[in-house]
């Protein structure tokens, strides 16, 4: 059966890295799996370049970024909102 309307976008949490450039900010995102043969936790991080159309997101604050079209060469995914606020 065919599903009905549009498919989910992708949404991570991570905290920011780098807010240097106009719009755009740097969220690293941690991730735990476990190793299909070695049955070990393995954590690993990856890097996302997401769209911030205010602004308002600072190094250090813990943000909800979701899917999107892309933007850039490397933006395919913007600021939903901020959960937490660095001090």
């Amino acid at each position: 059966m065919k599903e009905s309307g549009r498919r989910r976008k992708k949404t991570q949490v991570g905290v920011i890295t780098s807010d240097k450039m106009d719009k755009t900010v740097v969220i690293c995102v941690d991730k735990v799996f476990k190793h299909p043969i070695y049955k070990k936790y393995i954590g690993r991080t990856m890097k996302y370049k997401a769209h911030d159309e205010r602004n308002e997101a600072r190094v250090g604050d813990k943000v909800l970024i979701i899917e999107s079209r892309p933007l850039s060469k490397d933006k395919r995914w913007r600021v939903s909102k901020i959960l937490e606020k660095s001090v």
